[in-house]
């Protein structure tokens, strides 16, 4: 059994602080697995990997498109968080999992290929770059840390969000590839309650855990 806290709409800060409370909790035998969703305001997160020719703007020009920069511990390099993106934080003890980050990682993006899949898109990995891609176009970003075998950070799912901002960066340092959502691949709004269910039923099919029911502690 696990549990799911929906946090709403919530600062990329503030959020971050409620996962490394989840992550000692977990450490402390107190709390289960807990698969944590969110929405950010718009942000630039700069993973450990960071290079900083990757931001195509100044800092003072981003602060003018209303967008916070925000340096982070999470594997990676620059991506962007912004409403209508879901943001799914597994705060997992990875004993419990394999204890493989390579398999931690592979299992996240079959959860993501699974997701894809019950919108009736086909979900691919990259053989070089972590990730989930539809055709060239990535959907579904992870960057994750890992401390003690407990994992934090995780997945970006792009579902009816304003993909705008990813082209002011080079989105995880990658380039020759595009960025998608689940409402671009589908052809009408998918929103993030839609995706939160077929994300939780992903989760439960490739962990093989099922799933106390959301609490919900932010508007």
């Amino acid at each position: 059994m696990a549990d799911t806290l929906d946090l709403g709409s919530l600062g990329y800060l503030a959020a971050w602080e409620v996962q490394k409370q989840i992550a000692d909790d977990l450490k402390a035998g107190v709390r289960e697995d807990t698969v944590i969703f969110v929405e950010h305001p718009p942000v630039y997160t700069l993973g450990a990997s960071f290079h900083e020719e990757n931001l195509l703007f100044s800092v003072e020009e981003y602060e003018r498109r209303g967008i916070e920069i925000v340096k982070t511990d999470r594997g990676g390099d620059v991506t962007y968080h912004g409403p209508r993106q879901l943001v799914i934080y597994p705060i997992f003890d990875l004993r419990r999992h394999g204890q493989d980050l390579h398999k931690w990682l592979r299992d996240l993006e079959e959860a993501m290929i699974d997701v894809c899949g019950s919108f009736g898109l086909t979900g691919v990995r990259s053989s070089v770059n972590t990730g989930v891609w539809v055709g060239e176009k990535k959907i579904a970003a992870i960057g994750i840390k890992v401390s003690k075998w407990i994992s934090l950070h995780g997945i970006a799912l792009n579902c009816d969000n304003d993909l705008g901002p990813f082209d002011w960066i080079v989105p995880c340092g990658i380039t020759g590839y595009g960025v998608t959502s689940l409402s671009q691949e589908v052809g009408k709004p998918v929103t993030t309650e839609m995706a939160k269910p077929r994300v939780l039923a992903a989760f439960s099919h490739v962990f093989g855990m099922s799933f106390h029911e959301a609490a919900r502690t932010h508007s």
